[in-house]
């Protein structure tokens, strides 16, 4: 799947994009990245892509045409796919969301807010307004890291495992996963289960579900 980014801060993704699993998923050509500098799409000389709200108030708006010049671009390379904008307004990310655009073969085109806001004009355009949580950030470039690595990792053949992402928080609606222990047996008195160190697979099943939360 191709995940496009619409920001006015590309830089801010490279460290993301080019290391861990999103690094491992463009080497196997399972998900491609493209970023959009939304100041290409900017109007006259200084490319302006703000301007001061009508009716009043603080801060600046980005204004509408930079927005859908930027998206019909994004769209040339991939007409089918999912746009998503990124604004505390928007429904909350969950996991089931992040499985249900992996589970697909079209893309996402992620735009990211500044600012005081967006023209309203660009929501005609969208699939749907995403939020990440209850707070506001300065912009949206950290949202659309978080929705590209919960989707990337979901693209099948990414995570390498085949239950990797079955036996996870979040797997089941509500469900967080349970405690994991790996070596030394002991550390500063703080001791493994017993039962994880037992072999005995029902057992260990049985306590793997009464710990989840």
């Amino acid at each position: 799947m191709t995940i496009q980014i619409i920001t006015l801060f590309p830089e801010m993704f490279e460290g993301v994009l080019n290391s861990s699993m999103l690094w491992k998923a463009q080497k196997e050509n399972l998900v491609k990245y493209k970023l959009i500098n939304l100041r290409d799409f900017g109007i006259g000389p200084r490319q302006q892509v703000d301007d001061i709200p009508y009716g009043g108030g603080d801060g600046m708006v980005l204004r509408p045409e930079p927005l859908f010049e930027a998206v019909e671009q994004a769209k040339k390379t991939d007409p089918d796919a999912k746009i998503l904008l990124m604004t505390p307004r928007g429904n909350l990310f969950t996991q089931e969301l992040a499985r249900e655009y992996a589970a697909t073969e079209a893309g996402l085109i992620i735009i990211c807010g500044r600012y005081e806001g967006y023209d309203e004009r660009i929501t005609t355009l969208v699939d749907k307004q995403v939020s990440v949580g209850e707070y506001v950030l300065t912009g949206g470039e950290l949202p659309a890291m978080i929705i590209a690595d919960a989707v990337t990792r979901l693209v099948p053949g990414v995570l390498g495992g085949e239950t990797s992402a079955e036996l996870e928080s979040f797997s089941q609606s509500g469900v967080i996963e349970h405690p994991h222990y790996t070596r030394p047996e002991e550390y500063r008195g703080l001791k493994v289960p017993d039962v994880l160190l037992s072999g005995h697979h029902a057992e260990i099943n049985k306590w793997r579900n009464a710990n989840q939360k």
